[in-house]
């Protein structure tokens, strides 16, 4: 029996309508599918409707996946493959498994010698470096930036070292309420020529991107809070 696949399937970054930034793929893919693995089940009911309105919410098979699930649970979410069922591992905004839960089934499908196939959609990630005008060609994620205030300066302070040693541009993301903070101490502890993408509501049609030097973001006054922002330094 031919085994089922894994399809890591992107969703929209946003409240707007999902084929106005996915490929027509992604619509049939999960018209095909009746089995997801989803970090919140309620939006992912939501999400699959809005996409694919004719297909029937009482066959969908949903399998939770978060920091608060047994992860011995999550070793049997694959065993439908062995069967020749295919599943869809579902992200809750953007891509899965970059910057988004859903590696660990990544991981668990190639040691099962299930096929994956990832769908082509939003990453706030590279759309956020496409638009910066930085270095495209060598650049890190780094993830968060510590909440202690000393730390996350410190780690500011390196990470500008880095860009500017490696020639490398350097991603962060914030928690959407924190936007400001972290903003205020980037134009306090970076130095002046260091350029600084701020990129939100990407994909939205509040969406900005801009990229200026630190001396010139401190004459630039712009509202982040609670928007979902991408920041991207580098140092030359």
């Amino acid at each position: 029996m031919t085994k089922g696949k894994l399809y890591l399937i992107p969703t929209t970054l946003g409240d707007n309508e999902p084929l106005e930034v996915l490929p027509e793929t992604v619509k049939k893919t999960i018209e095909r599918l009746d089995v997801f693995i989803v970090e919140n089940q309620k939006t992912a009911r939501r999400f699959i409707k809005k996409i694919a309105p004719q297909k029937e919410q009482s066959t969908l098979q949903l399998f939770p996946l978060g920091k608060h699930v047994d992860e011995m649970d999550t070793q049997q979410y694959l065993d439908v493959c062995d069967t020749g069922i295919s599943v869809g591992l579902l992200s809750e905004a953007g891509v899965p498994a970059i910057a988004d839960p859903g590696a660990n089934m990544v991981a668990l499908a190639h040691k099962k010698n299930i096929q994956v196939i990832p769908l082509v959609g939003p990453s706030s990630i590279i759309l956020a470096m496409m638009a910066s005008g930085l270095n495209g060609q060598n650049f890190a994620f780094n993830g968060y930036l510590p909440i202690d205030k000393s730390e996350r300066k410190k780690a500011i302070k390196n990470l500008e070292k880095r860009s500017f040693d490696r020639n490398q541009s350097q991603i962060f993301i914030e928690t959407p309420y924190r936007n400001e903070k972290l903003f205020a101490d980037l134009k306090a502890m970076l130095s002046s020529s260091t350029k600084l993408c701020v990129a939100c509501d990407i994909t939205l049609p509040s969406e900005m991107i801009k990229t200026l030097s630190i001396q010139e973001w401190k004459r630039v006054p712009i509202q982040i809070h609670k928007r979902p922002t991408i920041f991207i330094i580098h140092k030359l």
